[in-house]
């Protein structure tokens, strides 16, 4: 059973997968493996229901504000054009 209406931008169908979600906020970047969500067969647009994102929240603020230490940590390259 899908639990996603269609897509909002492009009327595509909405499947449940789990993903690798780049959670970004106040300057940080966090890679949360294995997220559940919808995601648009046709466009690829996401939907996250409010429990991924509060569990994501969560996680976040043990990080960052409360200093816990990750699972691993990865090195990402920045640039600019």
């Amino acid at each position: 059973m899908n639990n996603y209406a269609d897509c909002t931008y492009c009327g595509g169908e909405v499947v449940e997968k789990k993903i690798d979600y780049d959670y970004r906020r106040e300057n940080h970047l966090m890679v949360v493996n294995n997220v559940p969500a919808g995601v648009c067969r046709q466009c690829g647009e996401k939907y996250f229901k409010p429990e991924a994102l509060k569990q994501m929240d969560s996680i976040y603020h043990d990080i960052f504000d409360r200093h816990q230490k990750p699972e691993r940590t990865l090195t990402v390259p920045a640039v600019s054009l």
